[in-house]
């Protein structure tokens, strides 16, 4: 129990708040990608971090509204509902509860797996392309334009060609911001230029009365719980959720792997799967909409000090008590949040990532681009896109084992094939074609050698196919000879070649080796 709620530290309370400061304004941005009113992200961002922090198990990851997230949700709901309106909440929070409860079901079935659900060519391709979208989506807000027509990528393209829309101050304002929040970055990771741009906005805000548009009215008040939710809308939310509980799990699953490697520590898919599912849970039941792990909050939750899983639980803390001083940011222009989103996703367009995939494999470079542009053509329902991108990458997967890697050589009368890597069904016939060709060229062929040194597993169908090879080959005056077969692909040969071309029989092979399972459950040798 004590190494899973150790004492607080100084550093922690430092760090917490450190982060809150940073969380409070991104909150507000990140519920307008959302689609959902500002001060719904003040509530995504007080009771998750909180309540998910005796739960995780590295003691930097921060739980909030998150950028890619907040895209995904936006694209499950604007279809259900009008964007911003009180049954479009509703399903915000219906969909926190679902991802939450998806991803605390699979943590405790133990299936942290699902980290690595995504490739990386998939997930640099959406990443990259999701980054674009948010960017864009923020394009009217930074030049405080009303677009008249509908899609991400179109209003930013009506905004960015009608230069007679452009309201200077709300430019200017997006361009400070810029600057501040970047120069602060290059002064220390601890100098707070969110807060500063924030506080500046607000009192040059109020001291000017600005009268761009502005984040508005902000509630106020205390965090209430309902589990009143229209549950009869999960069927319309359900593919969505569990797409946003994989897809959404790869940024915080990355954080806690990444900081464990570098203070060679140990982490826990399971553990953090549950954390981010009590987190969306909480989410849910407190009025908010689907959270994830900040990896910039995190990594200034490390440099700021932090020491045990407390510092995610002092910002939860932190922010739910701002949350009745919130009416103090009404007068935050939304250009200065458009700004804020802007300088928080736009290193993820990693389009040189995307390029090295592709000049690495054409095949992958295909699931990276495929997957790009999926998620643009899909917008707003850009959860389409990673489906697509997994398809695509099933489908390479497929293709490459449609083929077995191999060399051949011809050593005076002899053929020596060698196969390399898996031998099934589908791709054994691919090795037929190289020995028909290869004897079609070398007539003076009167043995045939089959190398199985660098073959990892033969299934059954892999081997009834190998086994006609074999016979083709007999019966075509070759002598054939089986040599180097690993112990775990000896039942398979046995069973079709069995006490032929230097393959043993069933009888033949050791207890272990007639029940392959056992090889995996077999422990080391001393």
């Amino acid at each position: 129990m004590s190494s899973r709620f150790p004492t607080p530290t100084t550093g922690d309370l430092v760090a917490g708040i450190s982060v809150a400061l940073v969380l409070l304004p991104q909150s507000l941005a990140y519920a307008e990608i959302a689609g959902v009113p500002p001060h719904v992200g003040l509530f995504a961002a007080a009771l998750p971090p909180l309540l998910a922090a005796p739960f995780v198990s590295s003691p930097y990851l921060q739980t909030g509204p998150v950028a890619l997230t907040s895209l995904l949700t936006f694209g499950a709901l604007s279809g259900l509902e009008s964007v911003g309106t009180a049954p479009y909440i509703e399903l915000a929070a219906l969909l926190a509860l679902i991802v939450g409860v998806a991803r605390a079901v699979l943590g405790l079935l133990r299936v942290g797996i699902v980290a690595y659900v995504m490739s990386q060519p998939v997930l640099t391709g959406f990443t990259a392309s999701a980054a674009i979208l948010i960017v864009a989506s923020q394009v009217p807000s930074m030049f405080d334009a009303n677009p008249d027509t509908t899609g991400v990528i179109e209003r930013a393209w009506w905004v960015l060609s009608r230069p007679n829309e452009w309201d200077s101050t709300a430019m200017l304002l997006s361009v400070a911001t810029v600057l501040v929040v970047v120069g602060a970055r290059r002064v220390h990771q601890l100098f707070p230029g969110v807060l500063i741009a924030v506080v500046a906005a607000v009192v040059w805000s109020e001291g000017t009365n600005y009268d761009g548009t502005v984040v508005g009215d902000l509630p106020g008040g205390f965090i209430s719980l309902s589990l009143d939710l229209p549950y009869g809308q999960t069927p319309s939310l359900l593919v969505a959720g569990i797409v946003i509980a994989l897809v959404g799990f790869a940024e915080p699953a990355s954080i806690a792997r990444t900081f464990a490697t570098a203070d060679r520590t140990p982490w826990s898919a399971n553990r953090e799967l549950v954390g981010q599912g009590v987190a969306n849970i909480a989410s849910g039941i407190s009025g908010g909409f689907p959270v994830g792990g900040s990896f910039s909050r995190s990594s200034l939750n490390r440099f700021a000090g932090a020491q045990t899983q407390w510092s995610g639980a002092i910002t939860g803390a932190f922010a739910m008590a701002a949350i009745p001083l919130s009416a103090t940011l009404e007068a935050l222009p939304t250009a200065v949040l458009g700004a804020i989103v802007l300088t928080a996703v736009y290193r993820l367009i990693d389009i040189p990532a995307m390029l090295q995939i592709a000049r690495g494999s054409g095949l992958q470079g295909l699931v990276v681009l495929g997957t790009f542009a999926a998620t643009l053509i899909s917008a707003p329902n850009v959860e389409r896109g990673v489906i697509a991108g997994i398809g695509l990458a099933f489908i390479v997967h497929l293709i490459r084992e449609l083929r077995v890697d191999h060399r051949h050589e011809v050593d005076h009368e002899t053929l020596v094939l060698r196969p390399y890597g898996v031998i099934w069904f589908v791709n054994a016939p691919h090795l037929e074609s190289s020995f028909i060709a290869a004897r079609a060229e070398h007539p003076q062929l009167q043995n045939l050698r089959i190398d199985f040194a660098n073959v990892g597993r033969v299934d059954y169908g892999g081997a009834a196919k190998l086994a006609e090879l074999v016979d083709d080959a007999v019966d075509a005056g070759l002598n054939v000879d089986i040599v180097n077969i690993a112990p775990h692909a000896k039942r398979a040969m046995a069973a079709h070649l069995g006490g032929r071309h230097g393959v043993p029989t069933l009888d033949q092979l050791a207890d272990d080796e007639r029940h392959q399972w056992r090889l995996r459950r077999k422990p080391p040798s001393p």
